[in-house]
């Protein structure tokens, strides 16, 4: 019998939840702890957590002194990742975790908003090793320089580094394949000032649109039910 994992999420605005992620969590019995950072938080200790799962948000990783809890958080993640914790980071999520191995993150050439394609990079990952080419949601203005002992595995036209692996049991993804229906209508609502005409953002409409949602979903679910067997 697989042992009941322990799970602790770090969440930035309520907006950004964890979608599908909350369902598989909830099919598997497992526990499920958040750190939300809109309210008053407090950090778990690490003994009573497997699993670190940091989503999205608006901000930035360097927005510390608008936010300065980012540099608590920062340090809380660094200690998951030398205690060889699963962690799995979203969008901003992602960003962190880039950070904490040493690289920058910075605005991207363009931002990124709404379903666009990734492609796998090389062939060694299993993890995308069953897509060529793949509609996901994107929301990013940012991107990092891809950490060191690091695999890159999946890059778009506009963005790059859009996911990574460090290690067996940490990846980030700079897109979201946990998005739901209500979690779609929520981030149009709260960044609309963001949905302006350019090449990678797409209209409301556009992004309403959720033809992909179920396929990115299960993605989402092949890849938490890879870092469970790690």
């Amino acid at each position: 019998m697989m042992k009941k994992i322990r799970i602790h999420c770090l969440q930035h605005v309520s907006f950004e939840n964890l979608g599908c992620i909350e369902n598989w969590i909830a099919e598997k019995q497992y526990e499920i702890t958040y750190t939300k950072f809109f309210e008053e938080f407090v950090f778990p200790k690490s003994s009573d957590f497997d699993w670190l799962i940091i989503l999205g948000g608006p901000m930035s990783v360097n927005d510390s002194e608008k936010f300065p809890w980012i540099i608590e958080e920062q340090k809380f993640i660094e200690k998951a990742i030398k205690e060889d914790k699963t962690v799995l980071g979203i969008c901003l999520g992602s960003q962190l975790i880039a950070s904490i191995l040493g690289s920058k993150v910075y605005p991207n050439q363009e931002k990124e908003i709404g379903w666009f394609p990734i492609s796998k990079v090389g062939n060694t990952s299993v993890l995308f090793s069953d897509i060529n080419t793949y509609p996901v949601f994107h929301w990013h203005g940012e991107t990092f320089d891809l950490p060191e002992n690091t695999e890159l595995l999946a890059s778009s036209e506009a963005c790059k580094n859009q996911a990574f692996q460090y290690k067996d049991k940490i990846l980030g993804l700079q897109f979201h394949l946990e998005i739901s229906r209500e979690s779609l209508a929520k981030m149009v609502n709260f960044g609309k000032d963001e949905i302006i005409k350019s090449k990678y953002i797409q209209s409301p409409e556009e992004i309403m649109d959720d033809r992909y949602l179920d396929t990115n979903n299960q993605k989402m679910y092949q890849l938490l039910n890879y870092l469970e067997l790690k």
